[in-house]
């Protein structure tokens, strides 16, 4: 079975490095030196690694053959890939590969259908779960423990608790006009006549499809 494992980005000086987007909660086991990963497009590999290291908080490559800037910017924007054995598992039991969350029902926790997991989106600081409704619609659901509290494999169900106006535009307005009442409408002036972002100072999730608890 085949995963993606990262993005590579800009090159990196002039001698063939390359910056990666990782997407994997086990680099090292995926992007060590001499892993052969192919990729997307096919055309640009396979590439196997020489060396990596990692740079102002950055993972840097350098693959065999790629000695130089225009080489290494040859490869921007390619999708590296790993063979990995589809019985394996991630040793975090809060992570877990796109392929166990693929078609597994969604529900709410009060059992309310809502659809199936059709797709994971990897973003640079969250994962998304691209849910599809029976309608064809389709709902994106941030892939944190606050809004995720359970994942059953064995069952193959996802239980979601997601805010007002994630599942349904009408709660979110409700909720809006209802912290209008209490308010008055006024803005945080603790915030300096700006008004508060209730999300601000929240963890995003993990990558490579990882839960955050954001009660830690």
């Amino acid at each position: 079975m085949q995963l993606v494992v990262a993005r590579i980005g800009r090159a990196h000086g002039i001698k063939g490095e390359v910056t990666v987007e990782v997407r994997t909660d086990e680099p090292e086991l995926r992007l060590g030196p001499g892993a052969v990963l192919t990729t997307e497009p096919a055309s640009a590999g396979p590439l196997t690694i020489e060396s990596g290291r990692v740079h102002s908080g950055r993972l840097l490559l350098r693959f065999e053959g790629v000695r130089d800037r225009s080489g290494a910017e040859a490869l921007r924007n390619t999708l590296l890939i790993a063979e990995v054995d589809p019985e394996e598992l991630p040793e975090d039991p809060e992570e877990f590969y796109d392929h166990q969350l693929i078609d597994i029902d969604v529900v709410t926790v009060d059992g309310t259908e809502v659809g199936r997991v059709s797709e994971i989106s990897h973003l640079p600081y969250q994962d998304l779960l691209i849910v599809k409704r029976p309608d064809g619609s389709e709902v994106m659901i941030p892939f944190v423990s606050e809004f995720v509290p359970e994942i059953d494999l064995e069952e193959q169900r996802a239980v979601i608790d997601p805010p007002p106006g994630l599942l349904d535009e009408a709660e979110a307005e409700i909720a809006g006009s209802r912290k209008d009442d209490v308010t008055g409408g006024r803005k945080d002036e603790a915030a300096g006549g700006r008004e508060k972002d209730e999300t601000d100072g929240g963890r995003k999730g993990d990558t490579a499809s990882g839960r955050e608890d954001q009660s830690s």
